[in-house]
């Protein structure tokens, strides 16, 4: 399955019916439909040339793009790697849709943000289920930690997500289940169906959207072991899963932050290794700091066959005389040879600009360039325009695609 690159042949055009993991669903996206989120935020912005230029795409057409990503679907308003967070990102344009991939205890890859969080991004706490976890809930303040590989396929397969959320001083389990953010919504949670790798993969096919799954590093890597028999053959059991699809190589993006993974894979599936990202960890707001690579590791990884490079994006930007520029280290990557995909968009609220938006605003960190939410498309442009990205991973995919569309972003 390949997506056009005209920008006609982009248009998702399916058939009547398919299967997806033995269920028969209506078809899948015809077209693209944005909503009114991004017009609330191009209405938004102040004069000028960029909120000129976005308006006058205002009346489409829309179609898919590979510049727009849906971050565990649409990740804003569905509960996170679930079919209908998937089914959103794919309506929304998003040309690629992402599976973080973890596992089951009996070796089913699953799509989860993590191995341990089922006990903020599921019903866990509040069923039977709740006693397999590796620390239960168990009333106010416990720490929960349940993971998916305490369950089997079918006890994690009879979960439903939720918002990824909890409050954890809450005295029933239901109570520790809330907790979702103003910014976000509960509205799209009457079902929260969850995924396997497979069913992921057969579903974007079924929706003619590009897949990017990322191998999720093991919270406890004696299950890797014992599960798979180490983190090599967990590497090559997401290869034998596309495989075993028949998915064309050219419609995968492979995610890892582990640097191990990105080598086995150009060395063993040289075909999925040569569109692999590595998922580069900075962040100079964490305690300690987690630095970047140094500009010799980037020459080396690119070396090595490495070609996706995809920091978060507050380390791509920089403000410098009140304009918002490229940093350094984007010049850097760019300088190694790296195309650059980036993450989050519309990941926080920026209702009161980038000053309390916390982590990916830190670039501004004064507020002087993003004041409000609407001026996320200042910073989109930028990435796109200055750093020049070739994605960008987005939690409300309406919002990139919009743009991409507007600009001529394939």
């Amino acid at each position: 399955m390949k997506i056009a690159r005209t920008a006609m042949g982009a248009m998702l055009c399916l058939s009547a019916t398919a299967t997806v993991a033995g269920e028969d669903y209506d078809s899948g996206p015809r077209n693209v439909q944005l909503g009114t989120r991004p017009y609330y935020l191009i209405e938004g912005l102040k004069p000028g040339e960029l909120k000129d230029r976005l308006q006058k795409c205002s009346e489409g057409p829309f179609r898919t793009s590979s510049f727009s990503i849906g971050h565990r679907g649409a990740a804003q308003q569905y509960p996170e790697h679930t079919k209908e967070a998937y089914q959103a990102g794919a309506r929304m344009g998003a040309g690629i849709v992402e599976c973080d991939t973890t596992f089951t205890k009996d070796g089913a890859l699953v799509c989860r943000h993590d191995e341990c969080d089922l006990a903020t991004t599921t019903n866990i706490v509040a069923t039977p289920l709740n006693a397999k976890c590796t620390v239960p809930w168990r009333g106010p303040n416990s720490s929960p930690q349940c993971c998916t590989s305490d369950l089997t396929l079918a006890e994690f397969k009879s979960l439903r997500g939720k918002m990824d959320a909890s409050t954890p001083g809450a005295t029933t389990p239901q109570g520790f289940l809330a907790g979702t953010p103003s910014w976000r919504t509960d509205l799209n949670t009457g079902r929260g169906t969850l995924m396997t790798l497979a069913e992921s993969i057969a579903l974007n096919e079924h929706n003619g959207v590009k897949h990017t799954p990322e191998l999720k590093f093991p919270v406890h890597p004696d299950r890797v072991r014992s599960v798979f028999g180490g983190q090599e053959q967990y590497a090559q059991a997401m290869i034998d899963e596309l495989r075993a699809a028949h998915v064309d190589p050219d419609d995968v993006f492979l995610q890892s932050f582990n640097k191990d993974d990105i080598l086995y894979w150009l060395r063993h599936a040289p075909e999925f290794g040569k569109q692999a990202v590595y998922l580069d960890s900075i962040d100079p707001t964490a305690t300690p700091p987690v630095p970047g690579q140094t500009f010799a590791e980037m020459v080396a990884l690119y070396k090595a066959g490495g070609r996706y490079f995809a920091p978060p994006f507050p380390a791509l930007l920089t403000v410098s005389n009140g304009k918002l520029v490229a940093s350094q280290y984007a010049r850097d990557i760019k300088r190694a040879g790296f195309k650059i995909i980036t993450w989050t968009l519309e990941r926080s609220d920026l209702r009161k600009g980038a000053s309390q938006a916390g982590f990916y605003y830190y670039f501004d960190p004064a507020g002087q360039v993003i004041k409000t939410d609407s001026d996320v498309y200042i910073a989109l442009d930028v990435l796109a325009r200055d750093v020049g990205i070739v994605g960008i991973f987005s939690d409300w995919p309406a919002t990139v695609t919009y743009y991409a569309n507007c600009t001529g972003l394939q």
